[in-house]
């Protein structure tokens, strides 16, 4: 019997495969484009479907005695579908900034707290909701052909089973939820016009959604009998993946996107949150909630420098056999004094102000490429301690973190996490907890687990752990003083 765990990201899917004690057998990964104009910022659902049955179809050759597949997936990114639920237009990814005068409208409809003590949520444009009533306003006659109404979790696990379900916490990142209630809120889509029926059923995170269709067992080579099972947002997944089961423990989510995801023994006091700009989801384990901090570019600003900045270190490092970042990375070295605002995708929280701008403060003619590439690994984790600042403000601690993502790979970029947040971080067996958190829920559903503490047990290996160093907290934190100043510094003038 094996397992496995779908991760749907923007960039590309991945399918990870387990034998019945959780050990990792294999895995397969297919990348798809998402395409980013000054004012649309889209993905084709479609795309994301064919790359789903392209890592399917890998696996399948090798494994086809898969008993189930947890899926998870990004969240806000929304698309309106026909009855077989073919998408009806491009999606409409969480970046893009069409639906500001929707949202505006939903808020003077509702109220911006009222808004935030049902969701979780303070209203934005990001948010799911904004963006239908944008598709209804200004496309109307998708709108009114729409069937179905998805994000791409619950596109993919109708796709292979025929079951419109979407799990708790991806619901969640629509603004039409209601956290406490665990439902839709008719009152968010009476005041949105948007007809609710066209909503996915909401499920606690872990429902199996029934049998992989025949015709796609048959495509793929999976066997007809495997379960689907609804996982999560990838937040979610990444922390049962995790093992964050106690609210002394946080996530460090060192992907794309940088997120720290503490959990909640109970629902945070909501207009704290709102606040702070802190969502509020809930979690796998009931009656526990996870909190998400995170800023837009983590291993994004990273990517970013490598490609625009080290095109000579590149080279460098191909004749040395070692990757870019390695080689960039160096040895391990006093902070750099330098400031970088890693806005470069806008502010995520505690702002959420999708107009800022990233900022290099400090270079000099000295400045060397090298010392740009850990001013921006230093600049991520002083947006991230400035976020759990403000968690600590609210009654939200944490004194462990592991850590997930294919930044956790680099060992200068843990101790310097763990230096500057003066938090031990744990580095996982397996970076890729999303698949691994799927694929515990999904081991659960078909048998292989008694439950999360027998999953974990499996599952969750620990390989490392950085602990803070004093001295070097200190030498950070005479930079991080400086660094709180530097938002409202540079935001008047971009």
């Amino acid at each position: 019997m094996k397992i496995a765990g779908l991760d749907i990201g923007t960039t590309g899917c991945k399918l990870t495969v387990f034998d019945e004690n959780g050990n990792y057998l294999d895995k397969a990964y297919k990348e798809y484009p998402a395409i980013r104009k000054s004012e649309e910022h889209e993905i084709d659902a479609d795309v994301i479907w064919q790359g789903v049955l392209s890592v399917m179809k890998e696996i399948g050759k090798n494994y086809p005695d898969i008993a189930g597949i947890g899926v998870t997936s990004f969240g806000e990114t929304c698309v309106l579908a026909d009855a077989d639920g073919k998408p009806l237009h491009q999606a409409m990814l969480y970046t893009d900034p069409r639906g500001a005068k929707e949202c505006k409208a939903l808020v003077d409809g509702i109220g911006e707290k009222k808004l935030a003590s049902m969701t979780g949520l303070k209203p934005h444009e990001m948010y799911s909701i904004s963006k239908i009533m944008w598709i209804k306003k200004h496309k109307p006659e998708i709108y009114g052909k729409a069937e179905h109404i998805f994000l791409m979790e619950d596109y993919v696990v109708f796709s292979l089973t025929g079951k419109a379900q979407i799990d708790y916490s991806l619901a969640a990142r629509t603004m039409a939820f209601d956290i406490s209630a665990l439902q839709w809120s008719r009152e968010i889509f009476e005041c949105a016009g948007i007809d609710m029926l066209l909503m996915s059923e909401p499920v606690s995170t872990g429902t199996s959604a029934g049998k992989i269709k025949p015709e796609i067992a048959e495509l793929t080579g999976i066997s007809s009998s495997a379960v689907i099972v609804s996982m999560s947002h990838d937040q979610v997944a990444a922390s049962v993946g995790a093992g964050v089961f106690s609210s002394d423990i946080a996530v460090d989510g060192a992907g794309t996107v940088e997120c720290i995801t503490p959990m909640c023994d109970e629902l945070p006091e909501l207009e704290l949150m709102y606040e702070g700009n802190f969502a509020v989801v809930p979690y796998v384990i009931p009656g526990k909630y996870l909190c998400y901090a995170f800023s837009y570019t983590g291993g994004a600003l990273i990517q970013w420098c490598v490609d625009t900045l080290a095109k000579q270190e590149k080279k460098e490092a191909a004749r040395e056999g070692i990757s870019v970042n390695t080689l960039l990375e160096g040895a391990e070295s006093d902070p750099t004094g330098m400031l970088v605002l890693p806005h470069f995708a806008g502010a995520a929280t505690p702002y959420m102000d999708i107009g800022s701008k990233g900022a290099i403060v400090g270079l000099t003619v000295a400045t060397e490429v090298p010392e740009i590439y850990r001013a921006c690994m230093e600049g991520v984790v002083y947006e991230m301690l400035l976020n759990k600042e403000y968690l600590e403000d609210y009654g939200v601690e944490f004194y462990m973190m592991h850590a997930t993502g294919g930044g956790a790979k680099s060992k200068v970029w843990m101790q310097m996490k763990a230096d500057i947040l003066n938090v031990p971080i744990t580095e996982l067996e397996t970076v890729d907890a999303g698949t691994v958190g799927s694929a515990m829920m999904t081991g659960i559903v078909t048998g292989c687990f008694k439950d999360l503490k027998d999953a974990a047990e499996h599952m969750i290996k620990k390989k490392k752990v950085y602990t803070p160093r004093g001295e070097m907290h200190e030498k950070y934190l005479v930079i991080y003083k400086r660094y709180r100043k530097l938002y409202q510094s540079v935001r008047p003038l971009v």
